[in-house]
């Protein structure tokens, strides 16, 4: 069950396959590809000459980069040079971009040419002085250029053998404000490969994979750069999501599996119904993950296309998956599916931390060899979130009687009416039932004599949506106590990287207009 050959150091996952498969493509977007030869040869040449101009076993690296080969191509080298790798949105914000380099202490930024200006403002005004490394054409004079460090060959990549240190540090979505950077190490990351993707995705060498997955993201990092190299795939990146260019691709009939986050295949169903697109050329499985997966979207979808489209449940913190579904099998449509196999996981109650009965709801706490180490110089919040071994989720699901999980919600987010615990998850997967919503969010707002009620966000044309028609589909649905209280149109649902609601954003943007 557990592929454990997948679990070695970047420069013997890679020197594996370039003996086996050289001329494989391993990786390619819209500009470049690179074999398994030319991925160990470069990734080796990088590595040796980052050590030479000084970079040391638990550096930390900030790769700033738009999803493409020269993002995967930079991880790989950095880890083969000991460094401890901070991955950083390309499109992350000034502030978030300066916090996450101080907080990590980055001594070296790899990024393009075109960003080279914001850096150095973002460094200025930080008191930081990091070395420069720039991937595609035209380097600047002051920094390195990956194309020269990858050229430089001959010398010999540091390669370090511990699995156990501390590899990444990647920010969490920060859904509920600023992030934390959640340590992670190799193994943590390559076990998820071994114990999910591998066996139960069944990812193997034959498999061609489109990914839209953000690299800087623990998913896209452990499936799409992580578990490919592991297993010896070739993927196609996609440096954004779009869905019509997504079907195009998918049409070609060149792919076999497609990874994305609920929006995604929310987006790709809509589009594909416009079109009237049917099938999904030779894929044989898609994934979701990053957030709760709406029963009925899953259920439309495979409808549709009638290829299997495999929901699991994963966070940063468990190096991405703790459950997921199976290819075989009984798949009630809405779980999250089963534990990965050499996962303990609990449901308790989150104040007396008692286990509960079958198919009542409380927190869900894991135990296994892909918890983070902690949290990156936040030792309180460590503390807090890992006790006993167990590592407390914050999110709160039920188990049936076959052990099949689904996550009902985030205990910070459920919405207290009158002494009435509503789950927002909840509400959203009954309005996105109505044809006319694109997209919705639902928050919690004060309330002078019943503390809290929910308002309701939603993505949809008001000259199409009649929203007391909307209404009466919900309470057609909804107890009457969770029926949305205030409804707002918005352009769009702000979320993260995995596809999470960012539902502080919303509230900060009603007490603005208050």
């Amino acid at each position: 069950m557990l592929h454990v050959d997948l679990i070695a150091p970047i420069g013997k996952l890679v020197d594996r396959h370039a003996k086996e498969r050289p001329e494989q493509v391993a990786y390619w977007d819209s500009s470049r590809s690179i074999t398994y030869a030319q991925l160990a040869k470069n990734t080796a040449a990088i590595a040796a000459n980052l050590a030479k101009a000084g970079v040391r076993e638990g550096d930390c690296i900030a790769i700033y980069l738009p999803n493409g080969v020269d993002w995967i191509e930079a991880c790989l080298a950095g880890l083969r040079a000991g460094a401890v790798i901070v991955p950083i949105s390309f499109e992350a914000a000034e502030g978030e971009i300066s916090y996450r380099l101080t907080d990590a202490n980055c001594g070296t930024v790899i990024t393009t040419p075109a960003r080279k200006d914001l850096i150095a403002k973002i460094s200025r005004e930080a008191g930081i002085s990091p070395k420069m490394a720039y991937a595609g054409g035209g380097a600047p004079q002051d920094g390195l250029s990956m194309a020269d460090l990858a050229a430089g060959g001959g010398a010999t990549p540091p390669d370090p053998g511990d699995m156990d240190r501390s590899s990444f540090i990647i920010y969490t979505s920060g859904t509920t404000g600023r992030a934390k950077g959640v340590l992670l190490s190799l193994r943590s990351m390559l076990w998820i490969a071994a114990a999910c993707w591998a066996p139960i995705g069944q990812l193997s060498t034959t498999d061609v994979v489109l990914s839209p997955l953000p690299l800087f993201h623990s998913y896209g990092l452990n499936l799409s750069v992580l578990s490919v190299l592991a297993v010896g795939a070739s993927e196609h990146i996609m440096e954004k999501f779009s869905p019509q260019q997504a079907l195009e691709l998918l049409e070609t009939g060149k792919y076999t599996v497609f990874p994305g986050v609920p929006t995604m295949f929310h987006y790709l169903l809509h589009k594909a119904q416009e079109s009237g697109i049917e099938r999904l050329g030779n894929v044989r499985l898609c994934i979701s993950a990053g957030a709760i997966m709406p029963a009925t979207l899953n259920r439309a979808f495979e409808d549709r296309f009638k290829t299997p489209l495999l929901d699991g449940y994963g966070i940063t913190e468990t190096s991405t998956m703790v459950t997921m579904n199976w290819l075989r099998g009984e798949r009630p449509i809405g779980s999250c599916g089963l534990p990965v196999p050499g996962l303990a996981v609990r449901i308790v109650d989150p104040s007396s931390l008692e286990d509960v009965p079958f198919g009542e709801e409380g927190e869900l706490i894991v135990r296994g060899p892909n918890l983070m180490k902690g949290y990156h110089n936040k030792p309180e919040e460590t503390a807090s979130a890992l006790r006993k071994g167990w590592y407390h989720t914050g999110d709160l699901a039920k188990s049936d009687l076959s052990g099949y999980l689904t996550i009902t919600g985030r205990i910070k987010e459920l919405i207290i009416r009158g002494g009435q615990n509503i789950a927002p998850a909840e509400i959203e997967e009954v309005v996105l039932r109505h044809p006319h919503v694109t997209d919705c969010a639902v928050v919690g707002i004060r309330h002078a004599t019943l503390g809290e009620v929910s308002c309701l966000f939603i993505v949809a044309k008001p000259d199409e949506l009649d929203v007391d028609a909307l209404m009466d589909h919900c309470r057609a649905h909804l107890s009457s106590y969770k029926i949305p209280e205030a409804t707002h149109f918005v352009p769009e649902i702000p979320r993260t990287g995995s596809g999470k609601i960012m539902r502080f954003k919303l509230v900060e943007a009603l007490n603005q207009t208050a």
